[in-house]
């Protein structure tokens, strides 16, 4: 067979990175892994195809060359995702959807011919086995939280690597915590599936003999859900690996905030290579925390635990949470001098919405209080909830919090509160690339020349220069960030 494996394109946002990217001349940040690691597990007679649309066209004749069309999606990506379908239809094309889109939202595609929901290593060898004696069923729906000991390695082959700002990965599926808004615990379940160790360094192997070095991206939804094999058996394994290879990978992931209260984990993972870390601190509002279920967040110095986590080496990205139900209007104030004063240089601010699957859902369902579906972009100004906050007032202090902190003048001031904490392994060695060198003189021009913040610019490259010289490069690409947020920002007066 011919298989199209078609990935949508994610609208820029916050997360999408495409002002910054173009800096470097890349289309996306990171590959489509999914659908990667499925095409693994086809048949390897199959001629396989991907178009990533996020980083080229889909053309007709892509898909009347393919006998079948795979499309795997997130929510954020439907609209996309709709557009791939309708054309597959218009051309006769048979089309198999799978990921978290389809999984949450099946009515809204009953169009589609064949429906693998949940993960492929449970539904995909039984579609094979219907397809082969030519009964294939509309929906394969089968959620049995699959060992991962024979997952594949993902289909490299197939990828257009120097489109990618980063390569990808997955260790874990699961977490073992159940936020009220967050649908994780509903997809992949509470108790986290590892790899072994000796499958994750074939998959480490398999992306280093491709030529990548670089930043590579663990997709967990909780990296340190299983702490203990962690510290026993993985980094332990990775640490080895990385030294023998003279450390060509950077490692980037999602962690919860409790990793601030193990030294020995967090020595380790920045050992290892892990320099960046996501975490949901969702809100400073011990209420807010209670009424959410994130008992991981509570009775706790958020402020102290970010910066104990930048002092071991790992920069902290932040994803924040307004619209909770027992928020105060304070809440606004408060949120930004955190942000500030935590130097948490990516700060993903969003409304609270209620995704499909989740408890959160249940509970405004119930309430009579869902408005329409999750759209799956959570860092703009739009809920699908009647939330208890009159919605002008949240949407307004929303837009001031965004406002302030990324404002010129706080952003950088926010950029130099980082470094000034931040205490680097720097085991990886970065060598210099005419991409970065260019990416330099651009953000001179449009950052020191251009924009209503050239004097914060110049003024943090020299105090950089001067303070943290070791530190410069990741001033100059702080700074590119900010361009892509500037540029995200709803324009409204700040506080």
């Amino acid at each position: 067979m011919k298989v199209l494996l078609v990935y949508p394109e994610c609208p820029i946002t916050f997360w999408s990175f495409k002002y910054a990217l173009r800096f470097v001349n890349k289309r996306s940040n990171l590959p489509p892994l999914g659908i990667l690691t499925v095409a693994a597990m086809l048949p390897k007679e199959w001629e396989l195809k991907l178009i990533d649309l996020n980083v080229e066209a889909l053309k007709d004749k892509d898909i009347l060359w393919s006998d079948m069309v795979f499309i795997s999606a997130m929510n954020i990506q439907s609209q996309s995702a709709r557009q791939v379908i309708d054309r597959c239809k218009r051309l006769d094309k048979k089309t198999v959807a799978g990921g978290p889109l389809f999984t949450m939202e099946t009515k809204k595609y009953d169009d589609v011919d064949h429906l693998l929901l949940y993960e492929g290593e449970s539904c995909i060898p039984q579609f094979l086995s219907d397809l082969e004696k030519g009964e294939l069923k509309h929906i394969y729906a089968e959620q049995s939280f699959p060992e991962l000991d024979h997952t594949p390695i993902p289909r490299w082959d197939l990828l257009k690597r120097n489109k990618y700002a980063m390569l990808s990965l997955q260790y874990s599926r699961g977490c073992p915590f159940n936020c009220e808004f967050c649908n994780i615990v509903s997809l992949f379940g509470r108790s986290p599936r590892t790899k072994s160790t000796e499958q994750f360094l074939s998959e480490l192997n398999a992306i280093y003999d491709i030529g990548w070095r670089g930043g590579v991206f663990f997709v967990d939804d909780n990296f340190i859900g299983n702490k203990v094999k962690l510290k026993q058996e993985v980094l332990p394994a990775m640490i080895a690996w990385m030294k023998e290879r003279s450390y060509p990978f950077t490692f980037f992931t999602e962690v919860s905030i409790n990793l601030s209260d193990d030294e020995e984990l967090m020595d380790l993972m920045a050992e290892a290579g892990f320099d960046n870390v996501f975490i949901g601190i969702e809100t400073v509002d011990e209420e807010c925390l209670n009424e959410c279920a994130k008992q991981q967040n509570q009775k706790r110095d958020l402020l102290e635990c970010v910066k104990t986590i930048q002092q071991h080496g790992m920069q902290v990205q932040g994803g924040f949470i307004l619209g909770f139900d027992n928020e105060k209007t304070s809440i606004f104030k408060q949120m930004s001098s955190f942000i500030q004063n935590s130097g948490i240089i990516t700060a993903m601010v969003g409304i609270l919405s209620a995704p499909t699957g989740t408890r959160l859902y249940e509970r405004m369902k119930k309430e009579k209080r869902l408005v329409s579906e999750f759209s799956g972009v959570n860092t703009e100004a739009a809920t699908n909830i009647i939330t208890v906050m009159d919605r002008d007032t949240l949407m307004h202090g929303y837009n001031t919090v965004l406002n302030t902190i990324y404002s010129p003048a706080n952003y950088y001031r926010r950029v130099a509160t980082f470094l000034e904490n931040y205490r680097p392994r720097n085991y990886h060695k970065e060598k210099l690339t005419l991409a970065e060198i260019w990416a330099f003189i651009k953000a001179n021009f449009l950052l020191g020349i251009v924009s209503s913040g050239r004097l914060q610019y110049w003024k943090l490259l020299n105090w950089t220069r001067k303070e943290r010289p070791e530190l410069f490069s990741r001033a100059v690409a702080f700074s590119i960030y900010g361009y892509h947020f500037w540029k995200c920002v709803p324009k409204e007066e700040p506080v």
